[in-house]
């Protein structure tokens, strides 16, 4: 009889069960709204810029929706300064993936949960009203990610848990931890435009955190899945009975 490797078991789940819900959605037929919720500039591109690219690519409208603007994000420089900078760099990496930037209003390192921040990040989500949602995993050593994390979530369920729902890593392991992926994506064929849209949030000096962490996720999920470079995520049981991810 055939070992079961781990890597055969991961492979053959996420690749079957995208490709069969898949081909239920029909998602090829529609235009897609997705959203990809970060907590600062540089989160949503790290996390799943690959597969924001293949969204656009097919034609979907895809939205990165920051929590914050990295006001406190460049030493040296004020808020309105750093968020200026910031704000310029996320639009550089949006035009790259071909998405859309969307700022949520809070602050960098003073990110609030209560019934106003959650009113007001309801409202820009029901005003984009998305058949797709991204979100940083919750348990994760930043702040400003959890904030961001929670909510999502809170929409999704506020919001009749009508769009699917996925959650992301932004890291491989120094800040989202224990995060175990339900579905994968294959991002090699437009993994160097995820790299440039990383690259374009010059003010973080990229070239000391992409070769170290966001290199080894991909190739990791990428041998988990059998491709050379994948992006993995942690969907809702929950979620619509349908998988728009990309196939």
């Amino acid at each position: 009889m055939e070992d079961i490797t781990r890597r055969k078991v991961l492979y053959g789940a996420g690749a079957l069960a995208a490709a069969a819900w898949s081909s239920a959605a029909g998602a090829a037929d529609r235009r897609l709204k997705v959203i990809v919720v970060g907590a600062h500039p540089d989160d949503p591109e790290s996390s799943c810029g690959g597969t924001m690219a293949r969204y656009a690519d097919s034609g979907h409208e895809v939205v990165a929706l920051y929590l914050t603007r990295g006001e406190a994000g460049i030493p040296g420089k004020t808020e309105s300064e750093a968020a200026a900078i910031r704000t310029a760099e996320a639009q550089r990496a949006c035009s790259i993936l071909k998405a859309r930037a969307v700022f949520a209003g809070q602050i960098d390192g003073k990110a609030e949960i209560n019934d106003q921040r959650y009113g007001e990040f309801r409202s820009l989500v029901e005003k984009e009203r998305p058949d797709v949602v991204f979100a940083p995993w919750p348990i994760d050593s930043h702040r400003d990610h959890r904030v961001a994390s929670l909510m999502a979530y809170d929409n999704w369920e506020r919001g009749g848990r009508r769009f699917e729902f996925y959650y992301t890593e932004v890291d491989l392991g120094d800040q989202t931890k224990n995060f175990q992926p339900s579905h994968y994506v294959d991002i090699t064929a437009v993994v160097e435009r995820k790299r440039q849209a990383c690259m374009a949030h010059e003010s973080q000096d990229p070239p000391s955190f992409y070769g170290r962490y966001h290199e080894p996720m991909q190739r990791l999920r990428g041998l988990e899945y059998g491709c050379q470079a994948a992006e993995a995520f942690a969907g809702m049981v929950q979620n619509p009975k349908r998988c728009s991810l990309p196939g």
